[in-house]
């Protein structure tokens, strides 16, 4: 998948087929299709949000309309594999639009209302159900450190990884990499979030390099930015500047997006070949918007709506 792979430029390419075969699919399929067809169509959109929210803060308005629109598509599939996974973006879309608490409160509420349905689908049921809960542990660090919230942050990654244990290995349903290594990552994450370097080293100490080496481009690189960030906050630079080599190796997209603090450069996404700046370069066909990835939205209205 070019997601994984950190192929962003090739993504872009492939998005706007995508969305209007989708579309298509739901207005002509037969009323005993109509669940799969609006299925396929969150899927897509979930799709359109996760590659909006590789550009941060400049795409939060467009991904969100896409987030939505993945939302009511999977409500109308009925599957709650496909109402999990839409969660998990409009959560990390309420972060975006600088609403942490929200996006908690949304999680925990979909991980809540939709657990049993979930737990009766198998290892792809119990990874939704397990990244929505590392949804609502990077919603709560992604705020100011407290004593309760770094406490709920927690509790939240424990709650996953009792859910990876029920998983029992680290498989890569519907394309989370869900298992006990992703949770290691995660609560390595929550750790740096909330400026703990030391600890966070530590957790990506449980991280097996077997392990690492099955998982994505795009998780390997990420995980090798959060060792950078960590040692950059306990003072190792060498060892900082080693991991970023390591990620930018793996995956050089994914690591030109970010700055330093491991978060999308504002105003600007993934890198192209011969376009350092353009935060829309090589995607016109999707969002029309040459330079200026404020234009996103005028273009997304006019992607399928699955509400109409």
């Amino acid at each position: 998948m070019a997601f994984q792979a950190c192929h962003f430029a090739a993504l872009s390419r492939d998005l706007p087929a995508l969305i209007g075969d989708a579309g298509r699919a739901v207005h002509t399929a037969p009323v005993s299709e109509q669940g799969e067809a609006h299925a396929l169509l969150s899927r897509v959109y979930q799709l359109v949000t996760s590659y909006l929210h590789k550009y941060g803060a400049a795409t939060a308005i467009p991904a969100a309309l896409a987030a939505d629109r993945a939302l009511v598509a999977a409500e109308r599939s009925g599957d709650p594999v496909q109402m999990g996974a839409a969660a998990r973006r409009v959560a990390k879309s309420l972060v975006h639009q600088q609403r942490p608490a929200a996006a908690v409160e949304f999680a925990t509420a979909a991980a809540r209302r939709l657990a049993d349905d979930l737990t009766g689908r198998g290892a792809l049921g119990l990874s939704t159900l397990g990244m929505l809960y590392l949804s609502a542990a990077l919603a709560e660090s992604s705020q100011d450190r407290t004593p309760g919230r770094i406490a709920a942050a927690g509790g939240y990654v424990a709650e996953a990884g009792d859910v990876a244990a029920r998983q029992g290995a680290d498989l890569d349903e519907d394309y989370t990499q869900f298992g006990p290594t992703n949770v290691t990552l995660h609560r390595m994450d929550v750790l740096l979030r909330f400026e703990d370097g030391w600890s966070a080293l530590e957790a990506a100490e449980d991280a097996r390099p077997e392990a690492l080496a099955g998982m994505t481009r795009e998780r390997q690189a990420g995980h090798r930015v959060a060792i950078a960030r960590a040692s950059l906050l306990t003072r190792r630079k060498d060892a900082a500047a080693a991991a970023l080599l390591q990620a930018d190796e793996l995956a050089p997209e994914e690591v030109a997006r970010t700055s330093g603090d491991g978060e999308p450069r504002q105003g600007r996404g993934p890198r192209y070949p011969g376009t350092p700046n353009r935060p829309c370069a090589r995607s016109p066909s999707i969002v029309d918007c040459g330079h200026d990835p404020s234009a996103l939205p005028h273009r997304l209205r006019r992607w399928p709506d699955p509400a109409h």
